[in-house]
């Protein structure tokens, strides 16, 4: 994938990435849709509701999951569901795992980006993003979903997304990752406490570094966006924060109601 063209492509709003859960325990979907039949369905239906690109993921990446996912079962959930998929879907889509040997498991399955949430915590993602010639997203995180753990971060949220980046993305660099395949994620809702988590947001653009990176910010449905909005259910307000994130320049905004992100992103057209 030319990583520039696509994910920088001048668009009027950031693109959008549906959020597929191959789960039974996601923070807001879990085992809806962890069978390979119904998770394809909703692949589709999120395309046609203006989806640009699918990220699926098979371990929940909520905060505090005691037990992490062995490598065999996350791929037990994942590969079936590639493989009714990638044949016949016309949009990118990435794999949401911190796990080396999942993710080119997947890029093998045909998976074109790699989300790594963790900030790179296996040794070996970065040469597998290198090896396997796809972008990777670089979130600024505080290690796997066993140890997430929500408003802990005290210090400036913004200096320290920004240093935890800087260094991974010099990481990934060293391993072979092209500049052009790196995209930054800032990590909002991972660790940091609801303004906290808002002002990165509102500072999307810092994060692109000075135009050479891409940015994710992907608030979708946590508890943070309750905070922030209190009077909207999760999806009219995590559609809200998109649009902030538009404004802060944005490349891509990850959310489970594909419909209602792209309404609210349209009016700002």
């Amino acid at each position: 994938m030319d990583n520039k063209a696509f994910f920088r492509g001048g668009r009027p709003r950031p693109l959008v990435m549906g959020i597929l859960n191959v789960t039974p325990d996601s923070f807001s979907d879990g085992g809806k849709w962890n069978g390979p039949e119904a998770a394809v369905r909703h692949a589709f239906e999120m395309v046609d509701a203006g989806a640009d690109m699918i990220d699926i993921g098979a371990e929940s990446t909520r905060p505090g999951v005691v037990v992490p996912v062995p490598e065999a079962e996350e791929l037990s959930r994942l590969m079936p569901v590639l493989e009714r998929l990638m044949p016949s879907l016309d949009v990118p889509v990435s794999v949401d795992t911190y796990k080396a040997a999942v993710a080119r498991a997947a890029v093998g399955a045909g998976v074109s980006v790699i989300n790594d949430v963790s900030g790179l915590v296996d040794p070996d993602m970065a040469r597998t993003a290198a090896e396997c010639d796809v972008p990777l997203v670089i979130m600024a995180s505080y290690g796997t979903p066993a140890t997430f753990k929500t408003d802990q971060i005290s210090k400036d949220a913004v200096y320290y997304a920004l240093a935890f980046i800087r260094e991974r993305i010099a990481e990934a660099e060293r391993a072979g990752v092209d500049a052009d395949a790196v995209i930054t994620d800032p990590g909002a809702g991972f660790g940091f406490d609801a303004a906290q988590s808002m002002e990165l947001i509102r500072r999307s653009s810092d994060f692109s570094f000075g135009g050479r990176y891409p940015v994710l910010v992907g608030p979708s449905r946590k508890r943070f966006v309750s905070t922030l909005y209190p009077s909207m259910d999760r999806d009219e307000a995590t559609a809200e924060i998109c649009a902030v994130a538009a404004e802060a320049g944005a490349d891509i905004v990850r959310v489970h109601d594909v419909a209602r992100t792209v309404r609210r992103l349209s009016r700002q057209d």
